[in-house]
């Protein structure tokens, strides 16, 4: 599925729109490149499933975690990892089994950790800021 984002105020409707895609899957990872607004989707995806504290990259911190109702939803920046071993340090398969909302940024610095399905998200920097979104169920 592709979504075409052409200014931030429609990035509600496709949150919504990836949301409803994902169906039951509730790990998400985000590939683009830096500074495409993987960050930014995250956070319009936690607006829409009831987040209403601030989201923010866990560049520096790794994980962040959010609170919604019922839910709870984790999100990650492996950015800054050198090697798979860090994420397997911090007990991120853990997170990825839980049941719980994960969202991974960077994903290709854990390839060997990713569950077998998973939520695919390309965010592709087109013209003028607009974004294309392709979303895949892996």
């Amino acid at each position: 599925m592709i979504i075409n984002v052409s200014s931030l105020q429609e990035l509600p409707r496709a949150a919504a729109q990836l949301i409803d895609f994902a169906g039951n899957e509730k790990v998400f990872i985000f590939k683009g490149d830096m500074g495409a607004g993987k960050t930014t989707f995250i956070k319009a995806i936690c607006e829409a499933l009831g987040v209403d504290e601030g989201v923010t990259s866990p560049t520096f911190a790794i994980v962040n975690e959010y609170k919604s109702i019922g839910k709870k939803i984790h999100h990650f920046d492996f950015y800054r990892l050198k090697t798979q071993t860090e994420a397997l340090d911090m007990g991120a398969e853990e997170y990825f089994y839980s049941g719980n909302y994960c969202f991974i940024e960077w994903p290709e610095k854990i390839p060997d950790m990713l569950p077998l399905h998973y939520m695919s998200v390309n965010v592709k920097v087109l013209a003028e800021g607009a974004r294309q979104i392709t979303l895949e169920k892996v």
